[in-house]
């Protein structure tokens, strides 16, 4: 018999003895790995050509540093306090992993929306990457102490008190519970002035214009009446540049295996839908910061006719960085992790959101997974934002991470275990602090292993 509403929260009040709120804002340095050559073992798996982008993207500020340096912040998670409270995790939560992008109905709706690093794990880990990142952005937008510990709270507050309702209401009403883009302009609309609306209302109607045939506008150029993918190197190449004609034969024959045994990640009425297209053409694109180096492919399709494209993403999903610092999980295929963590975290997902193995030029096998690349998808910029924008785009992500959590966690014992004191507030505010302050440092031994050699970077990518 499952334990009752009662008991889970009695639950979720005994974890207090354990770990009490106050411990979690513990951070030390004592101990903990080189954080350069941590990245240098991500490198290893990845595009070598492709790599020093990644490391001249990192060095650029201490916000991208902390965007790209998932992995360094994972090793130190593991020596911190664990509620023991578990979560499927983002793992890379991150203010600019929260944005914009179209549900199946074609409605806007805002949530998480990177699940590279998605695992199962103590549910503070993703809010202390959430929290830290408000820190190290504020810091970089000139924003003085004060402010930053402030915005923190006020994001943390949100995930608390968004958990505690989730935590009285069911699980379809939690299930069914997101954020709709209408709801949040209105919102927006009473908590900040005009000029901020019109601010982020042309992010959202540039959003709605982001699709397949606005992707087909923008990367494409017609070659012989047929739209041709735009070579801008190094971060778009068409697969015929990167091989040769030969070469390139082969990337489609194996790229078009990996659409066909994709498609059966799909329901039926998706393959259906699939089935319709025609692949015509592949490039290599460089997305993202911490993602760079691992290979990621745009895929033209044709339907009907010229002016109906789809445009796919297809992306190596490599090992999760948080793999090697919680109990594994039963799923083996990367790709396949990737999507499950997505489908039970998001409220809404992407109709052709699929995963695959598939065999690489370079004869290796390696797992990946499916999107479509635009889809109503926009990011607010987080490096133009004032104080009191950032606050309130820092609640709104605080409240989507909890109800993603809510959805695979123990909603009701980690509510108990928050209370209804602002005590996990302010020790998640130390710890952010503490840990914007490393970041700072180990953004300087980059920029350090960039100056002596050890690192090769280009920068301006």
């Amino acid at each position: 018999m499952s334990p009752t509403r009662g008991e889970r929260a009695d639950l979720g009040r005994s974890v207090r003895d354990r770990v009490p709120l106050e411990q979690h804002s513990q951070y030390s340095a004592h101990g903990r790995a080189d954080p350069v050559a941590l990245l240098e073992s991500q490198a290893l798996s990845r595009v070598p050509e492709l790599v020093p982008i990644r490391s001249g993207r990192m060095v650029s500020s201490p916000f991208a540093h902390y965007r790209g340096g998932a992995l360094i912040m994972a090793a130190d998670l593991a020596r911190s306090p664990d509620s023991g409270l578990t979560v499927q995790l983002c793992g890379d939560a991150h203010l600019s992993n929260f944005g914009i992008y179209a549900s199946p109905e074609r409605r806007l709706v805002f949530d998480i929306n990177d699940f590279d690093e998605t695992y199962p794990g103590p549910f503070e880990w993703d809010v202390k990457r959430l929290a830290t990142s408000l820190h190290v952005a504020g810091r970089a937008n000139g924003f003085p102490t004060k402010t930053c510990r402030k915005m923190v709270r006020r994001s943390v507050r949100g995930y608390r008190e968004t958990m505690r309702t989730f935590a009285h209401q069911g699980n379809l009403s939690v299930w069914y519970s997101h954020v709709d883009m209408e709801d949040l302009m209105s919102r927006i609309g009473r908590k900040l002035d005009s000029g901020r609306k019109k601010q982020i209302q042309a992010v959202v109607d540039k959003a709605r214009t982001r699709d397949s045939v606005q992707a087909l506008s923008k990367l494409t150029t017609l070659v012989d009446g047929r739209p041709r993918i735009i070579s801008q190197p190094p971060l778009i190449v068409p697969v015929e540049e990167l091989w040769g004609e030969e070469g390139a034969a082969q990337t489609y024959e194996r790229l078009a295996d990996l659409v066909q045994s994709y498609s059966r990640s799909l329901p039926r009425h998706r393959r259906h839908l699939l089935a319709q297209y025609e692949l015509t053409q592949v490039a290599r694109k460089v997305v993202g910061v911490g993602s760079v180096g691992t290979r990621a492919w745009i895929l033209l399709f044709e339907g009907i006719d010229g002016s109906d494209p789809l445009f796919l993403q297809a992306k190596e999903a490599q090992t999760s960085v948080l793999a090697g610092y919680v109990p594994p999980n039963d799923i083996t295929h990367e790709g396949e992790r990737v999507v499950a963590g997505q489908q039970l975290m998001q409220a809404s997902n992407d109709i052709f959101l699929g995963w695959d193995r598939a065999l690489g030029p370079d004869g290796v096998e390696r797992d990946f997974y499916v999107r479509q690349l635009r889809d109503g998808k926009a990011s607010l910029p987080v490096e133009d934002m004032v104080a009191d924008g950032m606050s309130f785009y820092g609640r709104v992500c605080g409240e989507s991470l909890a109800r993603a959590h809510a959805r695979s966690g123990d909603r009701v014992a980690i509510a108990a275990y928050l209370g209804s004191s602002d005590r996990f507030d302010h020790a998640i505010a130390d710890f952010a602090e503490t840990y914007a302050e490393q970041n700072e440092r180990d953004h300087a031994a980059l920029y350090a292993a960039i100056t002596s050699g050890r690192v090769i970077a280009q920068t301006g990518v």
